[in-house]
């Protein structure tokens, strides 16, 4: 089993202070961008989301696998999924990984959320996205969900910024989902990551409510954070499904010798394969002995389970992810696709009416980079992608 323990080693040079680090995130970043396109491309009508999760996982596996292939200190670097490939389609939200069995057919109409992460060593990148399936043009509460969610993505690339606070963030995506006639779905998080840690302690709250309280803090340089935005039409609060659990991920600080040699080497083969981040059951080599040991490991508290929600019936959820590194030129979002054709196809009779959010939203992304008072500062940061980019080059060629 790996070990992600030594906290007071890696923390010193763990974070974007590192150039290493920063390349390595970036890595990770291109390898996310590249699956989610290539599955958001599988998925048409009558795709298997079996078959497409299966194939996302196949190319973070093999892309990751090509990078950083020399060892380091008589090591392996540590590399590929950090979250198993989701369809979640209409009502359905999260974590839905489904066995060959167990799977669904997309059909023209749904609204499909695909959702995935990868890591080269811990550096874990993250994102989300929502299509409808085939080409027909949309302008019912499915456009409003979608575009309600895109505006609260926007809005948050805006506004996390350092000096910031999570608290604004969370309003905001309260004024836009209100505009919008949608809520966000309460119990989402968008989490801080760290090295092999996908859910930091800090957290930005997606909706606020009575009986989720976070502490407010203020966004650091540094930093690196997974923004994830799930609106819904309905209720926006998510109630669990027959549908199998699929995703799980390790609780590294429970043991229990398990009694039965299936459940015993179910649990080596996470421990050696996925020890602290999440995995599919899809990935364990033997069926049947995922089927036999997750039963025994979930009794005994070994796992933490992903479980897949669900809205009312009828109702749509939309889901935006995307990762964002807080680096002293500003905030860099690595990670999350654009509307593409769906600008045109998804059209909702609602928009953006809060006059603070119209300003945020109006604002540039990328702020820092329309400034062109100092070529130098300007050369700084096209110097800093240059570096990223060979280092990520020479470290590939060394497989």
């Amino acid at each position: 089993m790996s070990d992600h323990g030594n906290e007071s080693e890696s923390e010193e040079i763990a974070d974007l202070s590192n150039p290493d680090v920063t390349t390595k995130y970036r890595a990770a970043g291109d390898i996310v961008q590249k699956a989610l396109q290539k599955v958001m491309e599988a998925c048409v009508a009558d795709a298997d989301i079996a078959a497409v999760c299966e194939m996302g996982d196949k190319i973070m596996e093999e892309e990751t696998g090509k990078l950083y292939n020399k060892k380091v200190k008589d090591k392996k670097i540590e590399k590929g999924i950090a979250f198993p490939t989701c369809v979640s389609v209409n009502e359905i939200f999260g974590h839905f990984s489904p066995m060959k069995g167990e799977s669904r057919i997309l059909k023209a109409g749904d609204v499909a959320k695909i959702d995935l992460a990868c890591h080269i060593d811990g550096f874990i990148a993250a994102a989300a996205h929502t299509i409808i399936i085939g080409d027909e043009k949309v302008e019912d509460k499915r456009a409003d969900a979608i575009m309600a969610a895109w505006n609260c993505a926007e809005a948050a690339l805006r506004l996390v910024q350092v000096g910031n606070t999570n608290t604004q963030i969370t309003q905001a995506f309260g004024k836009i989902t209100e505009d919008f006639g949608c809520k966000h779905v309460q119990g989402v998080l968008s989490h801080q990551m760290k090295k092999f840690v996908i859910d930091g302690n800090k957290v930005i709250i997606g909706a606020e409510n009575p009986d989720d309280h976070v502490d407010e803090f203020e966004f650091e340089a540094n930093e690196v954070y997974c923004i994830d935005v799930v609106v819904s039409t309905g209720e926006g609060k998510g109630k669990e499904t027959e549908l199998r659990h699929t995703v799980y991920k390790r609780q590294v600080d429970t043991s229990y010798m398990l009694k039965t040699q299936k459940a015993r080497q179910f649990l080596s083969e996470v421990q050696k394969r996925f020890p602290v981040l999440p995995f599919s059951l899809r990935a364990i080599e033997d069926e049947q002995v995922a089927r036999v040991g997750i039963s025994e490991a979930k009794r005994h508290g070994l796992l933490e389970e992903y479980p897949v929600l669900k809205e009312k019936d009828g109702e749509s959820v939309a889901q935006f992810k995307f990762t964002v590194l807080l680096l002293p030129g500003g905030t860099k979002k690595i990670t999350g696709l654009p509307l593409g054709p769906m600008e045109k196809l998804v059209v909702s009779a609602k928009a953006v009416t809060d006059e603070e959010m119209k300003k945020v939203l109006a604002s540039s992304a990328n702020p820092k980079k329309q400034k062109k008072k100092k070529a130098g500062a300007k050369d700084g940061e096209d110097k800093e992608d240059k570096e990223g980019k060979e280092g990520k080059e020479g470290d590939a060629k060394e497989t």
